[in-house]
C-alpha cells in the first residue's frame, strides 16, 4: 500500500505529467481538494475507484482514510493542485504517514506559476533587469508570516513577485509596493489557471485592485509583478553567445 501525493498542475488536465496519469489512471482511491482540483482530472479516475472531495474535511478526518486504505491494502492518490512543494499542506500528511508506517511518494506537477508566465509569454527573469523570483504569500485570517518575509522587505530586494493566496488583500498588496515598484508598475492577476472559466487580468499597480473588484475575484487568483513587465532589456543571456564558451560549445 502505498500514498502518492500527485501535482496535478494549475487546472488544464492536458499539463498533467505522464507519471501522475499513469498513477491516477490505476488509483483504488482519490482523494482531491475540490475547490483546488478541477473535475476534468479526475475522468482519469478508473470505475469502480472511491472518489472523495476533501474540501470540507480536516485533518483528522483526512488521516482515516490513509488508515482504511492501509487496512484494506489499496494505493491512494492524494490529488493537489499545482505542484505539492509549494502550498500543498504536506508537511503534517507526510508527519502522520511516518506515524502510521504508511509509505508514500511525491509526483511533481507544473506549478501555477509556470503555466501563469507561459499564458502572459514572459520570461520572469530577464538578463540585466531581474534574475530572482520570489514566491511568496501575505498573511490574511492564516498562518502568520515568519519575521523579515513581509511582501515589503521582499519587494525591495527588485525579484519578480508571485504572490500566491492573497488575492482578497490585492487593495492592501498594492498600498504595500507602490512605495517601492511605483503606481505605474505592471501587474497580473490570473484566475484559476488553466480552468475553462480561466480569466487574465493586466493593468497598472494602482488600477489593478479596482479591476480585481470589478470583475468579483476572491479566490483561486495568482499575482505577478516584476521588471520582466517593462521593456525588453538591452542585455542577452550570455548563454547562447557566440563569443561565450562552455562544458558542450567549447573553443
Amino acid at each position: 500500500m502505498k500514498v502518492y501525493f500527485i501535482g496535478a498542475g494549475p487546472g488544464d488536465p492536458e499539463l498533467l505529467t505522464l507519471k501522475a496519469h499513469r498513477i491516477i489512471s490505476n488509483i483504488e482511491l482519490c482523494l482531491y481538494a475540490g475547490s483546488l482540483v478541477p473535475v476534468e482530472i479526475l475522468s482519469f479516475v478508473p470505475k469502480g475507484a472511491t472518489v472523495v472531495d476533501t474540501a470540507n474535511l480536516n485533518l483528522k478526518e483526512i488521516e482515516s482514510y490513509y488508515i482504511n486504505a492501509k487496512q484494506e491494502n489499496k494505493d491512494v492518490a492524494r490529488i493537489h493542485s499545482g505542484d505539492v512543494s509549494v502550498y500543498g499542506a504536506l508537511s503534517e500528511q507526510i508527519d502522520i504517514l511516518d506515524k502510521l508506517n504508511i509509505e508514500y511518494e511525491i509526483i511533481a506537477g507544473i506549478p501555477a506559476y509556470v503555466q501563469a508566465a507561459a499564458i502572459l509569454n514572459t520570461e520572469l527573469t530577464i538578463p540585466g533587469k531581474v534574475q530572482s523570483v520570489i514566491l511568496t504569500r501575505t498573511s490574511f485570517s492564516s498562518t502568520p508570516m515568519p519575521e523579515g518575509e513581509d511582501l515589503v522587505n521582499l519587494a525591495k530586494t527588485g525579484s519578480t513577485l508571485v504572490i500566491h493566496l492573497s488575492i482578497r488583500r490585492m487593495k492592501h498588496i498594492a498600498r504595500e509596493l507602490s512605495p517601492i515598484i511605483g503606481n505605474d508598475a505592471i501587474v497580473a492577476v490570473l484566475y484559476r489557471i488553466g480552468w475553462s472559466d480561466q480569466l487574465v487580468i493586466i493593468d497598472r499597480l494602482d488600477n489593478i485592485a479596482k479591476k480585481v473588484r470589478e470583475n468579483k475575484i476572491t479566490r483561486t487568483a495568482l499575482i505577478i509583478t516584476g521588471k520582466n513587465f517593462k521593456k525588453k532589456s538591452e542585455m542577452n543571456s550570455v548563454l547562447y553567445d557566440s563569443h561565450h564558451n562552455h562544458l558542450f560549445r567549447p573553443k
